[in-house]
């Protein structure tokens, strides 16, 4: 039974907690080390059939927190966990067996293998707008390699964060898997201390922390950030499709996605009927007035007034500059509420084109050559996502080998998190690492370079060195000049 206390208001009681767990999760790394493949994956599906059952539960909590519709509950937050538990399942023998690589030249006579081992004790820091995925989606990674984990989920959303609590103390004993609610203090306590393996999911502001203090004891770290993620709508695009495919990763949490577009340069020759296109989605899926978005089920809430006064302040200051807004500007920040927004006549000095924006507020930047979108993607910090809406291979083509991005779309948004074949992660300011099967299970495991002699052909090269050995080396470097 985990007994770790879930909520610490004295950052030296946090502290001596903490190094408690940690020193107890030592031995536990250690012995983990040899557990087999069987044993890792009971323990995953026992986390993925304990969420599943108690699905409910995360209903209520997620409504709690920020009015998050269970619909979205289920498809972003358990469902998300489960394919990736059920991955892990499917593969993770494969995954652990050693990967044999040919022998080179020089070491012929020689068998070589890459021998997965678990890193050890794994820090895992979450945020708060999908807390369940991005706290348990990790913790099937760290398992699946054989890693002890310490999970600190955000504060923000604390209904979601007691429930994970109480379901992580309900599953796994403190010396395997703990987690400690708290704010800042607690996650600074946590850094402080010599873990194997950090994997942090926040903004790339606070990642730059984690990553400063893992350099402190060289850990290693995963960091899954954000930024600007831009989408480009070509005149050849399908605007309907497009429209509705681009809203529903836009506003589905309200805007509180790392991965959802931020920005959308349209091709002069179709942006009034995009706009158009994006007015009849947003009608039809919340309502046409401020009044029937507030009470519509299928929109979440910012996750709290500091937030919110954030992204409006963000509106504010375009109006203020001469932006215009198409449809939506509606603001409550004592409800939290702000209504899915599209603005355009953006002046390039509002703060809306620099910071992340993180909330319900869609700007549309009209461009009639792509080159220059291509430029302005490549002036600003590599985002995280980019996604392209177009018919012409041409432009597909010209927008992927000219832009850099943690991963991409083509005609389509945010589906690539759900890939469970594919690396997950940013570049650079957008992060660093990936994460998700395969990829999650190497984050946490060391790959290990092992070579076995069957013939020691080295002697050969042992001093003194004779004339037949200098002949030797001789051919090496002919042959090697050859083969390049």
């Amino acid at each position: 039974m985990n007994t770790a206390v879930s909520y610490l208001p004295g950052i030296s009681a946090a502290e001596a907690e903490i190094k408690r767990v940690f020193d107890r999760q030592r031995a536990t790394a250690l012995r983990l080390r040899t557990s087999t493949a069987e044993e890792r994956i009971a323990k995953i599906k026992k986390l993925r059939d304990t969420l599943l059952a108690r699905s409910e539960e995360f209903h209520e909590a997620g409504y709690k927190d920020f009015k998050k519709p269970p619909v979205e509950v289920d498809l972003t937050e358990i469902v998300t966990v489960v394919v990736e538990a059920n991955d892990a399942i499917r593969h993770l023998k494969k995954w652990m067996k050693p990967k044999s690589v040919m022998p080179t030249p020089l070491m012929l006579g020689t068998k070589g293998y890459v021998q997965y081992e678990p890193k050890g004790r794994s820090l895992i820091i979450s945020p708060w707008n999908y807390p369940v995925n991005l706290t348990f989606g990790p913790l099937v990674s760290a398992i699946a390699a054989g890693c002890t984990a310490i999970l600190k989920p955000s504060e923000m959303t604390p209904h979601l964060s007691a429930l994970m609590v109480k379901i992580t103390r309900e599953l796994f004993s403190e010396d395997e898997v703990a987690i400690f609610e708290g704010d800042a203090a607690v996650s600074t306590a946590l850094l402080a201390l010599p873990f194997d393996h950090i994997f942090f999911t926040g903004s790339p502001a606070i990642g730059k922390v984690v990553m400063a203090a893992a350099a402190k004891h060289l850990t290693s770290v995963t960091l899954e950030l954000g930024g600007k993620s831009p989408t480009i709508v070509d005149a050849s695009a399908n605007l309907n499709l497009a429209a509705r495919n681009i809203l529903w990763g836009k506003f589905t949490n309200n805007g509180q996605t790392c991965i959802a577009p931020d920005h959308i340069f349209v091709h002069e020759s179709v942006k009034d009927q995009f706009i158009e296109e994006c007015r009849g989605v947003i009608a039809n899926a919340y309502g046409t007035t401020a009044q029937e978005q507030m009470n519509s089920p299928y929109l979440a809430r910012v996750v709290n007034q500091r937030h919110t006064q954030r992204i409006a302040g963000l509106l504010s200051d375009a109006q203020q500059r001469g932006a215009r807004v198409l449809t939506g500007g509606a603001v409550d920040e004592g409800a939290c509420f702000i209504a899915p927004t599209l603005i355009d006549n953006i002046p390039v000095d509002a703060k809306i084109q620099s910071e992340e924006i993180f909330g319900p507020l869609l700007p549309i930047i009209p461009y009639r050559n792509l080159d220059d979108v291509i430029q302005q993607i490549n002036d600003q910090p590599k985002p995280l996502a980019l996604y392209i809406w177009s018919k012409t291979e041409a432009n597909i083509q010209k927008v992927m080998k000219n832009t850099s991005a943690g991963g991409t779309c083509i005609n389509h948004t945010v589906v690539q998190f759900l890939h469970a074949n594919l690396p997950f992660g940013g570049v650079n300011n957008s992060g660093i690492g990936n994460g998700h099967g395969h990829y999650g299970f190497k984050a946490f495991s060391h790959e290990r370079g092992v070579v076995r002699t069957r013939i020691m052909g080295a002697t050969l090269f042992f001093p003194p060195h004779s004339a037949f050995t200098l002949k030797i080396i001789g051919m090496i470097k002919k042959l090697a000049k050859i083969l390049a």
